[in-house]
């Protein structure tokens, strides 16, 4: 693996100063390429990028943690797709939505939450049970921090714990990722995220305002981990019967397919789907965090890509570096497909 051009996209971020640092790992089955660029920190004083650092992964928290332990109560006959939220979450008053639109984000729910913030873990529960569906209900996907939400809370009405205690001991553990938690023990051990007025700089702790109120209750944010052991988690994906118990074979095989409701809204279960070339054009599927984090993983060609950097250090949100971001993806997808064409022409 030499992966010249992404590589070289990702310094370019860095000397650009589009983010402070990158972290990254290139897969290519049992093959793992690691490498940081930059800094770990600008404020209050520039601090290097060290090798193994924990980055809060803010929405990976999604597929990695949440949807990881949905797919195993769906195997086990827990739960299904067609289940209505209002089945679990009582409190929530529209009968029409689905575990299946909360996991593809075609849930429609939409709505204003006054003080968001500022509210306290009881008020903002409430707040966000009382949201409505609106006119993208099955239509179109709308992606939305409250559809993982609701279902860690679904995860919980049938496990009887917290969702981010339920994907540590179901998920984090069983895999071997031993440096991921929602609890980082030593914050200077983390890379930190923004610096604001209401919290100073945030580091060691959740940067997503939900996830600080929640705790964890949050099935949308508040996952930080490391590299390798998002390394390890695409690997897990390239062949899950290995892990059965952790990433149910069926469903996990299944996901690079568009799992929405209608069939049309381009969404898998979790993930987001896009393209590549090689050997024939199929999909793979890919996630970001807020935070400036992202994961591709093409589950056909046993290969991934693991994207981590502090794009909201020290201030969010840096809006610029989304167009940079997908522009890595495309330069990493069309780099891998040439590799991949070559090494099969020999």
């Amino acid at each position: 693996m030499t992966y010249t051009q992404t590589k070289a996209a990702l310094q370019r971020l860095v000397q650009e100063k589009v983010v402070p640092g990158v972290s990254f790992a290139l897969i290519d089955g049992d093959r793992v390429e690691t490498g940081q660029y930059g800094q770990a920190a600008l404020v209050p004083a520039p601090e290097p990028l060290r090798p193994g650092m924990l980055y809060d992964v803010a929405s990976l928290t999604k597929v990695v943690g949440t949807l990881s332990v949905v797919l195993q109560l769906l195997a086990e006959g827990r739960l299904r797709l067609a289940d209505r939220v209002s089945d679990y979450l009582p409190e929530w008053q529209d009968p029409r939505v689905t575990v299946q639109h909360l996991l593809t984000h075609t849930s429609g729910i939409t709505g204003y939450i006054p003080n968001r913030n500022q509210l306290a873990a009881p008020e903002l529960t409430a707040g966000l049970l009382g949201l409505h569906v609106g006119p993208t209900f099955n239509r179109q996907m709308v992606y939305a921090d409250v559809n993982y939400i609701f279902l860690g809370w679904i995860v919980e009405k049938i496990l009887g714990d917290p969702i981010q205690v339920v994907a540590q001991r179901r998920v984090l553990t069983p895999l071997g990722m031993v440096h991921s938690t929602f609890t980082p023990a030593n914050p200077l051990a983390c890379i930190p995220t923004a610096q604001t007025v209401e919290r100073g700089l945030v580091r060691g702790e959740v940067h997503d305002p939900k996830g600080y109120v929640l705790q964890r209750r949050c099935g949308s944010a508040g996952l930080f981990s490391t590299v390798d052991d998002l390394a390890r988690f695409c690997q897990a994906y390239f062949q899950p019967e290995k892990v059965a118990a952790v990433l149910p074979p069926l469903l996990v095989n299944h996901l690079a397919h568009d799992l929405t409701p209608n069939g049309h809204a381009g969404r898998s279960l979790g993930w987001a789907l896009t393209a590549t070339q090689w050997p024939t054009p199929h999909r793979v599927i890919w996630h970001s965090g807020f935070t400036g984090t992202y994961l591709v993983i093409d589950q056909a060609a046993k290969q991934a890509m693991v994207f981590l950097t502090n794009r909201v250090h020290p201030v969010a949100p840096n809006e610029p570096y989304l167009d940079q971001r997908n522009a890595v993806i495309g330069t990493y997808l069309a780099e891998k497909s040439r590799y991949n064409a070559r090494d099969f022409s020999r």
